[in-house]
């Protein structure tokens, strides 16, 4: 494993860190480590630590999962302090110790990043989404579920300089209503993956713009979303041919009515048929399914 060829290997012998640390450590062999073992291995010597912080300077993708939940504010402010080539960062659930603090200066200092997952950071505010659309305009990917400071005036900025976004969570967003997810569409056309689940003041005239604005929409979740009727879905059949997924569970004003025209195109559905449906729910009652045969 290249864990034990590193600690076996110590700089007394002349021959690890003989090879050249650019174009050999850090792309061949360091990236092949967890990162929280490249953290250990900081402490073999002073060699290894130079080695750890240029592989740190030149990381192209963080996860903070490979750590832990709960890392120190500082270590934190350590590991990425002199990156600027990062394309990627996951953060998600890190609401125990990440605010704009640590975060603010990663943004502004990393303009490649075209993917971000900030997933649960509660402690963030509408600053952070500011500064990503400022920053990041080859952004992708953003995650922002359960960040509810998520607000219209930030997912402005992001529409308004992220044109190339092609797939936005924005579950449990609960501050975004109808006219921002419009002017958010309006703006980024390529969206492919958009999840507005969770959001009560989402309705038919965000449903009907994304529809209109985004033909080359694959996945939508809708989940739990009240506001959203028949007519909505009926337009997003007409308008999206590409879509491959809809999420529309305890959407209770959408009926199979709507959803047939999508399901006789395959799309995958989180809503059995009602026929189905009703059999799941004998089968949980009397305990078997009856055998009916569904060609008649």
């Amino acid at each position: 494993a290249p864990w034990r060829l590193m600690m076996s290997l110590t700089p007394s012998r002349g021959c690890l860190l003989d090879l050249p640390w650019e174009d050999i450590l850090v792309p061949h062999i360091l990236c092949h480590l967890p990162l929280q073992q490249l953290l250990s291995l900081q402490r073999v010597s002073k060699s290894f630590q130079s080695l750890i912080q240029l592989y740190l300077a030149n990381m192209r993708c963080f996860d903070s999962s490979q750590i832990g939940p709960a890392i120190p504010r500082a270590a934190f402010i350590n590991l990425l302090k002199d990156n600027e080539v990062l394309q990627q960062l996951a953060l998600q659930n890190c609401s125990d110790w990440l605010t704009d603090r640590e975060l603010l200066p990663v943004i502004g200092q990393n303009h490649h990043l075209h993917q971000i997952q900030l997933k649960g950071c509660a402690q963030l505010s509408h600053h952070v989404l500011v500064a990503i659309s400022l920053s990041c305009p080859n952004l992708r990917q953003l995650s922002l579920a359960h960040c509810e400071w998520v607000d219209s005036l930030s997912l402005r900025s992001l529409a308004d300089h992220c044109k190339v976004l092609e797939a936005v969570d924005l579950t449990a967003c609960r501050q975004l209503k109808d006219e921002a997810i419009c002017y958010l569409v309006q703006k980024c056309s390529r969206l492919k993956s958009l999840s507005l689940a969770v959001n009560a003041n989402v309705g038919d005239v965000a449903v009907e713009e994304i529809a209109k604005c985004c033909p080359e929409l694959e996945h939508l979740d809708l989940t739990g979303c009240l506001r959203v009727k028949n007519d909505s879905i009926r337009v997003l059949a007409e308008y999206c041919p590409k879509l491959r997924s809809l999420k529309v569970k305890h959407c209770h004003n959408v009926a199979e009515s709507s959803l047939s025209i999508l399901r006789s195109r395959g799309v995958e559905l989180d809503v059995e048929p009602p026929l189905q449906r009703a059999l799941v729910l004998l089968q949980d009652v009397v305990g078997f399914a009856p055998f009916i045969n569904l060609q008649i």
